[in-house]
């Protein structure tokens, strides 16, 4: 069955005096050729089964510097918690656990769990804020690869300061290291939120391949399809974060085992591959250079398109904006000859992208309430894990089951349950993906409420605070729920992420215009930082007492917006092939006749 992606490459053989003409050629020849492609036809398009691509060489050594980077953000950032919130353990100077092993728990600074919450909370915010960073000086002046390498440098600079306020001598002066903390994690969100900004759409740009027919052993003809490939392409992307990130299992037993600066040390060093591999694979990179500021032109396109719909009442305003002339003031065609305005400076394709720009931007406005999910198992879960019998395992361990989960699906997905869907002539378009995350995301929420109700039953202290119940010797006094109960939040919301997450990006890239790719993919991470700001407003109630009020909350929330997000977005999926056609070649003219036919052909 065709996708949305490969119809919107049809260009027309012949100009027809009439819309209907136009939209004849377009989609009702069989036998006309699809732009680009190397000799498909429509009938092809239509008939055969698509597959994906081979991944080019230069697209896995972008991997490899993506797996290199997670490993260090994620090997570190992963055990703040611990590092923050509990105290030297009995006869430590390191943070290691020097007795009791089985049930210790490590720990340095003793800041206790709400700052904790806090600085881990603006860690979240600072590094993906600072992709606005990297997403602009790539787009407009260094270009992706450029940007990648030098913020690679400042990054390392940043983790070198983080091994250095978890030394002995720093973590005897607890708020002296704190501070230190502090500025490795604004240096680190620079260099790592540049880097984010711009690897994203850099892989996805290593495969330069077209439509095609190809046999299959078995005698069958496929379709070879760029978007099937991308979307695969940005799979295996999220693999690598998430090889990347079980990098915090040695963490774990670093720091309990041999404290905090050796566990602080072994990303580090592991993060000294990032500028060498990028040199060594520089001549075999596809590198995209800066396209010059077009922001400044994005911004009049919308202001002279919004100029006429705005309103003193909002609703009209709204109805404006979503009504489907609401970009013709900024066309140069829509002005008679020799009248357009003189600060209308560019053509009709330009006014497409800003649309198709603001379409996906508009998607991601939703995202801060799904990532406020998945900030639970960023370090609350983990306070959760450490009231319960821990049994050997430390309680920071068990969120490497969320990447180690998504590890394990993405071949599924990939290789079985998307394949499955195709062939069946099921199409699982990005906004159903992205609101399928929405509802596993809340069901992770909902067990992990379940599950604090049950710890707060079993707790032997019965204060409801089950990471400081003690024994009297000072050892940890758990509940007797094992801790691996605590898996299924994670395993859910690794699911929600190949879903949700996995969709943002691949379709932050194909909505993009590429001028503005970095850029948008930018304002997609941003997201996360609100959902930050949004988490951070919540200090006051990011207490062990409340917790399972507050998982309850996000679960309701979750389901809530995302069932909203859904019925606001869903005709967008019938607007798939116009959106994606845009800055493809000369379809200005005919956008809107492709909408027509992607709304009457969408299942």
């Amino acid at each position: 069955m065709a996708t949305f992606d490969e119809k919107a490459e049809i260009k027309e053989k012949s100009p027809a005096p009439s819309i209907e003409g136009k939209l004849e050629d377009h989609f009702d020849a069989s036998d006309s050729f699809i732009e680009g492609s190397e000799g498909v036809t429509q009938h092809d398009l239509d008939t055969l089964r698509h597959v994906g691509d081979r991944l080019p060489y230069s697209a896995w050594l972008v991997v490899s510097v993506e797996f290199a980077e997670r490993w260090t953000y994620y090997g570190t950032t992963n055990i703040f918690n611990n590092y923050i919130r509990a105290p030297l353990p009995r006869g430590s100077t390191t943070g290691a656990v020097m007795f009791d092993r089985a049930n210790g728990v490590a720990g340095a600074l003793g800041k206790g769990q709400q700052i904790s919450f806090a600085l881990r909370t603006f860690n979240s915010f600072w590094v993906y804020c600072t992709p606005w960073i990297g997403g602009i000086l790539a787009d407009t002046i260094l270009g992706r690869y450029n940007t990648i390498l030098i913020f690679s440098v400042v990054c390392l600079a940043g983790h070198i300061v983080l091994v250095g306020s978890a030394t002995p001598p720093s973590i005897a002066h607890p708020d002296a290291a704190l501070g230190l903390l502090g500025l490795s994690i604004v240096i680190i969100g620079i260099g790592a939120g540049a880097i984010k900004a711009n690897v994203s759409p850099m892989i996805a740009e290593q495969y330069t391949g077209k439509l095609r027919k190809k046999t299959l052993p078995s005698g069958e003809v496929v379709v070879v399809s760029p978007s099937v490939t991308i979307q695969s392409i940005y799979l295996w992307f999220y693999a690598a974060i998430n090889f990347g990130s079980c990098g915090a299992i040695s963490a774990s037993f670093l720091a309990r085992d041999h404290g905090y600066w050796v566990a602080f040390l072994i990303p580090t060093l592991i993060f000294l591959l990032v500028p060498f591999v990028l040199i060594f694979g520089r001549k075999y990179y596809v590198l995209t250079p800066p396209r010059g500021s077009i922001l400044l032109e994005t911004l009049r396109v919308i202001t002279i398109a919004l100029a006429p719909k705005w309103s003193i009442n909002p609703i009209a305003t709204i109805r404006g904006i979503r009504a489907k002339d609401f970009w013709d003031p900024a066309k140069p065609s829509h002005y008679p000859e020799g009248q357009r305005p003189k600060r209308i400076t560019w053509d009709d394709e330009f006014v497409e992208e800003v649309g198709r720009t603001c379409n996906a931007c508009a998607v991601f406005l939703f995202f801060p309430f799904y990532w406020l999910c998945y900030s639970q198992i960023d370090g609350n879960l983990g306070t959760v894990a450490a009231g319960m019998t821990l049994d050997g395992t430390p309680n920071d361990l068990i969120q490497n089951l969320n990447p180690i989960s998504i590890i394990i699906l993405i071949p599924i997905f990939d290789y079985v349950i998307y394949p499955f869907l195709r062939r069946k002539g099921i199409n699982f378009t990005p906004i159903k993906r992205i609101y399928a995350g929405f509802l596993v995301a809340g069901l992770a929420m909902l067990y992990a409420a379940i599950l604090q109700h049950f710890i707060y039953k079993t707790l032997p202290c019965h204060d409801n605070v089950p990471s400081e119940c003690l024994k009297p010797d000072g050892d940890q006094n758990p509940s007797p729920l094992n801790v691996w109960i605590v898996s299924g939040p994670y395993i859910l919301v690794g699911i929600s992420e190949i879903f949700a997450s996995i969709t943002s990006i691949e379709y932050a890239f194909t909505k993009a215009p590429a001028r503005m790719k970095s850029v948008v993919m930018a304002f997609s991470q941003f997201q996360t930082a609100l959902s930050s700001a949004l988490n951070f407003s919540l200090t006051a109630v990011n207490t062990e007492p409340r917790f399972a009020w507050l998982f309850g909350s996000f679960a309701v929330t979750a389901w809530t917006v995302g069932t909203i997000f859904f019925i606001t977005f869903r005709a967008l999926d019938r607007r798939e092939i116009a959106l994606n056609a845009v800055g493809k070649g000369d379809r200005a003219g005919f956008i809107d006749e492709s909408a027509a036919v992607a709304e009457k052909s969408t299942l």
